[in-house]
This record gives structure tokens, sequence and C-alpha cells, in this order.
């Protein structure tokens, strides 16, 4: 079952000009040491940061909340996997609101997907209850 769905679109262009403003401290602020050595390494950096930007924006919709009652940006982090496939992995405030979500006898399993066209970045995030293997559910 779909447990919640968000979608965002960043300008590139935006997010390279506010790396330029704020450099360190809007990094920090926003994202992961994970997310930052990504970003770093590649060789569109505003375009990676933007991609993530975008994601952490739709998963705070997929949860329900947007970025209030207590979410942080660093609570939602994407990596990704050795296929390249991105994931979102949610601590904190964001882990207590996707287990609230999350009805009994199942997990949820954030699916996400980024996508960019200078100067867009999109991120697509849907949250997902699984039941779990052998539990019974009403």
């Amino acid at each position: 079952m779909i447990l919640g769905i968000g979608t965002d679109l960043a300008n590139i262009e935006r997010i390279s000009g506010t790396l330029d403003r704020f450099g360190d401290r809007f990094r920090n602020r926003v994202f992961t040491d994970v997310e930052q050595r990504k970003a770093e390494r590649r060789k569109d950096v505003a375009g990676t940061y933007a991609k993530r930007w975008a994601a952490k924006e739709a998963c705070s919709k997929a949860l329900g909340t947007g970025l209030r009652m207590g979410i942080s940006w660093k609570d939602m982090a994407v990596s990704n996997l050795r296929t390249g496939q991105p994931v979102m992995e949610v601590t904190g405030w964001a882990k207590e609101r996707l287990d609230a979500m999350t009805p009994p006898g199942h997990e949820a399993i954030i699916h996400v997907t980024l996508t960019d066209d200078h100067p867009w970045a999109q991120a697509f995030v849907l949250i997902e209850a699984r039941p779990l293997v052998g539990a019974v559910t009403d």
C-alpha cells in the first residue's frame, strides 16, 4: 500500500548561487557528510546538490509534513547503491514520523528517483508499506 508520495523541482542555478553565497554553512546545515562527499566528487557539483535538495523536499512531502513539525534536513539522506540507484534513509524525527505512518505488521520502503536537465533537478519519492513475511494483518 502507498503511504505517501512527494515530488519537488529545484533550480540548479539557484542552488549554485546558494553554494557560492553560503558555502559550508549551507552544505553543513542541509547535507550529510556522505551527501557532501558524493557531490564534491561529481563534475556537476551544484546539480548533485540540487537533486538531493529536491529529494529531501519530496521526502518531507511524502511524510505528510513538509519541512516543519521538527523535521530536519539531515533527517533525510540520499545515498546510492553500487548500481547507482538512489536510496533515501531517514533518521530522527523523520524516522519517527515514518514509523507512526507504517501500519502494524508492515515495513516501510522509501523509493526515490532523481533526474536533472539543466537548469532543473527533480525528485520523486514514494513511501510503500509492505507486509512483513509471516505477519498477520487486518
